[in-house]
């Protein structure tokens, strides 16, 4: 049999990222769009990408711990945060900022859980 590039009977299934990457962007950018209450929808959105990072970079290997990108995406998260509120788009910034602060909670809670503390 020949082997086609791209096929490989080592992985069995999909991975399910891409469909909660494109379901974050959208929740993020629905609560961004009509503000007000739904701005929890565009900070759920956000993690929800977050974690969808993280999960990519777990599962193809690139990260042996949770922890670890999780802080680093929140910090970048919190980054973006911060220049779009110098820029002075404050719901946005107020999104992104929040965002990446629950990220880093989380990469602190995946430290204490994975080394014991916790």
């Amino acid at each position: 049999m020949e082997e086609q590039p791209g096929l490989s009977d080592q992985y069995r299934r999909s991975s399910p990222w891409p469909v909660f990457i494109a379901l974050g962007f959208v929740l993020s950018e629905l609560g961004i769009l009509f503000g007000g209450a739904l701005i929890p929808l565009a900070v759920g959105g956000v993690v929800l990408l977050e974690a969808s990072v993280i999960g990519i970079l777990r599962e193809s290997g690139y990260a042996s711990s949770l922890w670890a990108p999780a802080l680093g995406v929140g910090a970048l998260f919190a980054l973006a945060g911060g220049a779009l509120l110098y820029w002075g788009l404050r719901i946005r910034a107020g999104t992104v900022l929040g965002a990446g602060v629950i990220a880093i909670l989380a990469g602190i809670g995946f430290w204490l859980g994975e080394t014991g503390r916790f």
